[in-house]
């Protein structure tokens, strides 16, 4: 009996720190903010000439993206969980709505329409689309939860809500942020209990879906060719990656040195958002790309923790919509490193609290908000079980 309640003090005083949170989950969240806002920094330094404005515009832009961000994550942390499962649907309405404006009002950029400005401000659709068709597909998983093993019932009605917003994002055209939502939505269906036999069908119709919208796509099969031999154009479709590759090739096994990057000076596009892992790679080298993805995997090791710890206790939907926020991050940051290096065909996607941008920034502080109540809240209700358990 003393053994177990001084187990229950030490987790109520867990509980009621500054913190609330897995300690681990913290850190990593931190140390990627840190890691961006320092790389965001070294990868503008040299564009304020071009650009008319200061040499640390873009970093002061976007620490203040990640300090709104912070501010949101201290305030979702503490919102109940049951409401975003009360907002799932309106959320992700929202979302299709914002897409479609976006085919008609969006602003084209490099052939793409993906932003709405609005003020004077840049919203990106795509980005809340992710992150509400995950609160949605966590909230089907768990009202659902005695149809998921039938085809008919459980699988169809999903995947045809998916086959609708994807469908918006392939029209704009995002390929990545279709492939990111899908595979997230299919991780989450096969944790939920979905049958082996149905998970084969699922994949079978994504690889045969994918595989006949990049060979009916003059622009998708491009990519895919320049992929397979970027130096076949180094000066055109393969610009992108091979400038990438010599930058990672330049940092070798320890960088040549934060701020020395060569490669950002105008070589490679987009060195500050989609290929800033290139720059850490020269920079940093091995060690620091290594450094990274060790992050992410700790990130998502921690949401499929926190997941468990609320499934043992009941929480379902807590349980899916912590495994939906970490597939999507790590998911998302596992694309662009794969781009980065050239093992996956280029993808206009950013990588997860590191890559310049607001939209992408806010909205991931928004998940990992989420993610921190789901944890925040499936330890209070730890704790108070505990005391129940000692009081009795």
């Amino acid at each position: 009996m003393t053994l177990v309640a001084v187990q229950a003090t030490r987790n109520t005083a867990a509980n009621n720190s500054i913190a609330g949170v897995d300690p681990m989950l913290f850190t990593v969240f931190t140390a990627l903010l840190s890691i961006g806002l320092v790389m965001v920094f070294s990868s503008t330094i040299a564009m304020g000439d071009q650009e008319l404005s200061t040499h640390t515009a873009k970093f002061w832009k976007q620490a203040t993206h990640i300090c709104v961000g912070i501010i949101m994550v201290v305030a979702i942390t503490v919102i109940p969980i049951w409401v975003w499962q009360k907002l799932s649907l309106p959320l992700l309405a929202i979302s299709v709505v914002l897409l479609l404006l976006l085919l008609f009002f969006g602003t084209e950029v490099n052939g793409s329409k993906r932003w709405i400005v609005l003020a004077g401000f840049r919203i990106q659709p795509a980005e809340l689309a992710k992150l509400a068709m995950v609160l949605y597909a966590a909230s089907y998983l768990t009202r659902k939860q005695a149809e998921i093993q039938k085809f008919s019932k459980g699988i169809v009605n999903l995947g045809l809500v998916l086959a609708l917003l994807g469908g918006l994002l392939l029209m704009q055209p995002d390929f990545g942020s279709f492939v990111v939502i899908t595979f997230t939505v299919g991780l989450m269906m096969f944790l939920g209990g979905i049958r082996i036999i149905h998970t084969l069908l699922c994949l079978s119709v994504v690889g045969v879906a994918v595989f006949f919208m990049v060979t009916t796509s003059a622009y998708r099969m491009k990519r895919v060719m320049s992929f397979l031999d970027p130096w076949s154009d180094p000066f055109g479709a393969g610009f992108q990656l091979t400038q990438a590759l010599i930058a990672i090739g330049r940092g070798e096994i320890f960088g040549v040195g934060l701020g020395a990057s060569i490669q950002k000076l105008y070589y490679l596009p987009h060195a500050h958002n989609d290929f800033i892992l290139a720059v850490i790679g020269e920079e940093l080298g091995l060690i620091g790309i290594m450094v990274v993805i060790m992050l992410y995997a700790l990130l998502l090791h921690r949401a499929l923790v926190i997941s468990r710890a609320a499934e043992l206790i009941g929480r379902i939907y807590a349980a899916r919509l912590a495994q939906g926020i970490g597939f999507l991050l790590v998911f998302q940051a596992v694309i662009n490193i794969g781009v980065n290096l050239g093992t996956l065909p280029t993808k206009g996607l950013t990588l997860p609290f590191i890559s310049y941008g607001g939209s992408s920034m806010l909205v991931c502080c928004v998940a990992i908000g989420m993610l921190f109540g789901v944890d925040r809240q499936t330890r209070i209700r730890e704790s108070n079980a505990a005391q129940k358990r000692v009081h009795e």
